[in-house]
C-alpha cells in the first residue's frame, strides 16, 4: 500500500518552511508507525561520505534519529555553478529519475512521506525541477507556507498556487507563519474570509516567536568563523540583545539586559569585568551575558580568561572590528540547528498547538 504523502512548499524563501516541516514531522511520527522525510532538491549541502547532502536532510535525520541513507533523503543537491553548466549540457530526465528512484526506495517501507521543497513554487525551474514539477513527479498534494499578513500573503499564495495549478498539482491548503500577536485576529479573519471564497483551506496560523529569530552563540561561531576561547559547553546560549562595548562600565550597567551579547575589544577590561561579575559572583542580577565576542584578533589577558572559564559565559575571538561584527550578525539569517533543543521544542509545540494536523491528514492521500 502506498504511503500517505505531503509536499511542503513556500511562497518565497525564508518563510519558515523548514520550521513548519519540523513541527509537522514530529506530529506525524506520533501517528504513523514509520515516517520518512525527503528534500528532493537542495541548494545548501554538506559533503557526507562523498555525497552532497542537503543540510535540511541532515537536520531531520539528526533530530528525529532517522536511519535512512543520506542520498535517499537528498537525491539532488545543487552546487555553485551547476545551473550555468546545466543550461548547456544538463539532463533533466536523469535528475528526475534520481528523485523518483530515491523516493520509491525510501517510501517502500513507510506509512507516511513528508517532502520539503526549496523556496517558492518556481525555484529549480532552470533545471526543469521546479517545486511544482517535483510535487507532480511524486504525485503529492501541497501545503504552502507563507508569512503572516493580509495583502501580500494573498498575492503570494495566489501566484504560487497558479504555478502548481498549471501542472495539475493540488494545493491542499496553506499555513500562515510568523503572525504578529497584535495582528493575529485581524489576519486570521481576513485571510479566512478571502481564501474560503477561493476554495483554499487554512490549516493554521502560527504566531511569531521572537526566540526563533535569535541566534545561538554556536550559530554565531559558525557564521563568523570565530575561535572559541572559553565556554564550549555553553555555546547553546541564545542572544536577545546585541551590545557594542563602547561605553564606560557604569553606563553599561543601564544597557545590559537578559541574554546580552557583548561585542568588545579585549583591552576594554573594566567593561568586560563588569559584564561577567554577576555570573561569576552568582549574585541576583537584572541581566545576564549570553556571550562575549572579542574583536580585532586580540585575546584578553590570562586573568580575564581564567575568570571567564569559571563562568557560564562563552567567549569567541574574531579578527573584524566591533561594528563589522555587529553588522554581520544583524544581517544573519537564523536557521535551526540540531543542537538547539529549546528552539526545536518551541517549533514542535507551536505546530502542535496552532496547526490542524487532523484536517491535513484527512485531505491528503
Amino acid at each position: 500500500m502506498a504511503p500517505k504523502r505531503l509536499f511542503i512548499a513556500a511562497t518565497r524563501q525564508n518563510d519558515g518552511k523548514t520550521m513548519v516541516s519540523l513541527g509537522l514531522f514530529n506530529a506525524i511520527q506520533s501517528l504513523f508507525s514509520s515516517s520518512g522525510y525527503m528534500k528532493p532538491v537542495g541548494q545548501q549541502y554538506q559533503i557526507i561520505n562523498g555525497s552532497k547532502i542537503d543540510k535540511d536532510a541532515v537536520l531531520f535525520r539528526t533530530i528525529y534519529g532517522l536511519k535512512d541513507e543520506h542520498p535517499l533523503m537528498s537525491p539532488v543537491a545543487i552546487p555553485n555553478g551547476f545551473t550555468e553548466k546545466f543550461i548547456f549540457s544538463g539532463n533533466t530526465t536523469e535528475l528526475e529519475n534520481n528523485i523518483v528512484s530515491a523516493f520509491n526506495t525510501l517510501s517502500a517501507t513507510k506509512d507516511f512521506m513528508l517532502m520539503e521543497g526549496t523556496g517558492h513554487a518556481g525555484v529549480g525551474s532552470v533545471l526543469g525541477l521546479s517545486n511544482a514539477r517535483v510535487a507532480q513527479l511524486l504525485d503529492s498534494k501541497v501545503i504552502l507556507v507563507t508569512l503572516g499578513g493580509i495583502g501580500r500573503a494573498i498575492d503570494e499564495i495566489m501566484m504560487n498556487k497558479a504555478c502548481f495549478d498549471q501542472l495539475g498539482v493540488e494545493v491542499a491548503g496553506v499555513i500562515i507563519n510568523k503572525v504578529r500577536e497584535d495582528k493575529y485576529d485581524k489576519v486570521d479573519m481576513s485571510l479566512r474570509k478571502y481564501l474560503s471564497k477561493m476554495g483554499i483551506k487554512i490549516y493554521g496560523l502560527i504566531p511569531y516567536s521572537e526566540q526563533l529569530t535569535k541566534p545561538s552563540i554556536f550559530r554565531l561561531k559558525e557564521a563568523l568563523e570565530a575561535q572559541v576561547l572559553t565556554g564550549i559547553d555553553h555555546l547553546n546560549n541564545h542572544v536577545q540583545k546585541i551590545m557594542i562595548g563602547d561605553m564606560i562600565p557604569h553606563h553599561a550597567l543601564d544597557e545590559f539586559d537578559i541574554n546580552t551579547l557583548l561585542i568588545v575589544p579585549s583591552d576594554r577590561e573594566g567593561l568586560i569585568m563588569t559584564a561577567i561579575c554577576g555570573d561569576v559572583l552568582n549574585e541576583d542580577s537584572s541581566f545576564n551575558i549570553s556571550g562575549i565576542i572579542f574583536t580585532g584578533g586580540r585575546s584578553p589577558k590570562t586573568q580575564i580568561l581564567d575568570m571567564l572559564k569559571r563562568s557560564h559565559i562563552p567567549s569567541l575571538l574574531v579578527n573584524d572590528d566591533s561594528f563589522s561584527v555587529a553588522t554581520k550578525i544583524n544581517r544573519m539569517l537564523v536557521k535551526l540547528d540540531s543542537n538547539e533543543f529549546k528552539k526545536i521544542k518551541t517549533v514542535q509545540s507551536l505546530v502542535q498547538e496552532y496547526v490542524n494536523i487532523d484536517a491535513i491528514l484527512k485531505d491528503i492521500h
